[in-house]
C-alpha cells in the first residue's frame, strides 16, 4: 500500500518503481509481477532514475518526525553502481537542513540536476560523483523538468514558474507566461526537441510551446483534475495522468485531449512509456496501471 512516487523503465521488462518507507520494487516481466527489494533507506523516495543499466539514483527525504538531531539534513541522493543492488548515500554539501529535493533528471551525457522546495536547484557534471548548489532565479517549489542535452533544459514548478537554461544552468531565464494565471502550479514537463515541449499541472492545466519555450499556448485538456506528469513517444502522441486516476491521451500533439480509463481512482504521480506500445503509470496505494498496444 505504499505511495509510489515515480517508475522508470530501462526497456520493456526491466523496471522501478519506488515511494513511501523506502519502498523499492522491481519486475523483470513488464510489470506483470513486481518484487520488493531490499529497501536502502526507511526514507521517501521521491524520484528514480538510471544512466543505464548499471547507474542509477534515488532522490529521498527524511520524514520531519524521523529527523535524528536539528543538524540533520532531510534532502539526499543515493546511488547504485551495480544495477540496483546495492545503494549508497550521496549527501550534498552545504543544502540546509530543512530543504526538500523533488526530482532528478540527467543528460545523456552524465550532466545531472535535482530541485525541489525553494527554487533549490543542484547538478552534476560528472555523473554525479560531485554536486555543486545552482543559483536559481525563483524560490518557488520546483516540481518537474527536462532536459534535452547538455544544456537545453527546462524546469517547472509552483506560482505558473518555468525556467529555462541554454547552458547547463549556469544561466536560468525565467518565462513570462502573461496568459498563465499565477494560480496554475506546473507539476511536469516534456521536450520531444529543443523546440516542442508540454508542461502540466493544476485544474488540468496543459500548455504547449514551439519556440523552445519563449510562448506558451494553452490547450485544452478536458478535464479539471490535477495533472501530475506527462510524457510524448513523439511529437504527435502523448499521455498525462493525475489525481482521481486521470489518464488522458493526444495523438495530435496536444490539439486534441481524450480521457482514458484507468481503473483506479487513486491519484496517478508518475508515467513512464519506454516506446509508443509499452507505458506504465503509478501513485497512490500502491497502484500500478500498465498500457500496452500491438505494435
Amino acid at each position: 500500500m505504499a505511495w509510489l512516487r515515480s517508475v522508470f523503465f530501462l526497456d520493456r521488462n526491466r523496471g522501478w518503481a519506488v515511494g513511501s518507507k523506502g519502498t523499492l520494487l522491481r519486475t523483470d516481466d513488464g510489470g506483470l509481477n513486481w518484487k520488493p527489494h531490499t529497501a536502502p533507506t526507511t526514507a521517501i523516495v521521491r524520484d528514480i532514475f538510471f544512466l543505464d543499466e548499471q547507474n542509477g539514483w534515488l532522490v529521498c527525504e527524511v520524514n520531519i518526525y524521523e529527523l535524528q538531531t536539528k543538524e540533520q539534513a532531510r534532502a539526499f541522493l543515493m546511488k547504485t553502481t551495480d544495477g540496483g543492488e546495492n545503494w549508497t548515500r550521496v549527501d550534498l554539501q552545504g543544502i540546509e537542513v530543512n530543504s526538500v529535493l523533488v526530482r532528478a533528471v540527467f543528460s545523456r551525457g552524465g550532466r545531472g540536476w535535482s530541485f525541489g522546495e525553494n527554487g533549490l536547484i543542484y547538478a552534476t557534471r560528472d555523473s554525479g560523483e560531485t554536486w555543486t548548489a545552482l543559483v536559481s532565479p525563483t524560490r518557488r517549489l520546483l516540481l518537474g523538468g527536462f532536459f534535452v542535452d547538455d544544456d537545453r533544459g527546462w524546469i517547472v514548478g509552483a506560482g505558473a514558474t518555468i525556467i529555462q537554461t541554454s547552458d547547463g544552468g549556469e544561466t536560468w531565464y525565467q518565462s513570462r507566461l502573461p496568459q498563465v494565471e499565477k494560480s496554475v502550479r506546473f507539476t511536469a514537463a516534456y521536450f520531444i526537441d529543443n523546440r516542442i515541449g508540454w508542461a502540466v499541472g493544476s485544474v488540468g492545466s496543459v500548455y504547449q510551446t514551439t519556440n523552445g519555450g519563449r510562448t506558451w499556448q494553452k490547450q485544452e485538456s478536458g478535464v479539471y483534475t490535477d495533472l501530475l506528469d506527462v510524457k510524448f513517444v513523439d511529437a504527435r502522441e502523448g499521455w498525462a495522468v493525475g489525481t482521481e486516476g486521470t489518464i488522458i491521451h493526444t495523438v495530435d500533439g496536444g490539439a486534441h485531449w481524450t480521457s482514458e480509463r484507468s481503473e483506479t481512482q487513486h491519484p496517478l504521480e508518475r508515467v513512464f512509456f519506454t516506446d509508443k506500445t509499452r507505458g506504465w503509470a503509478v501513485g497512490f496505494g500502491g497502484t500500478v496501471v500498465a498500457y500496452s498496444r500491438e505494435s
